[in-house]
């Protein structure tokens, strides 16, 4: 039975982390930011190639 209850305390933290994860994420996407974080991305992988 301990075990049972270990295991799901555990989930039950990680699902809390998950939900915090996409709740942030959203607000990220709410203001807009996800152009920013792609252009940055973008910028990030055309100096490592070489060709930026």
């Amino acid at each position: 039975m301990k075990a049972c209850k270990k295991a799901w305390k555990n989930s039950l933290w990680a699902l809390l982390f998950l939900l915090g994860g996409v709740a942030l994420m959203a607000a990220g996407a709410a203001r807009g930011e996800l152009g920013v974080v792609l252009a940055r991305a973008t910028n990030i992988c055309m100096e490592c190639i070489g060709i930026g």
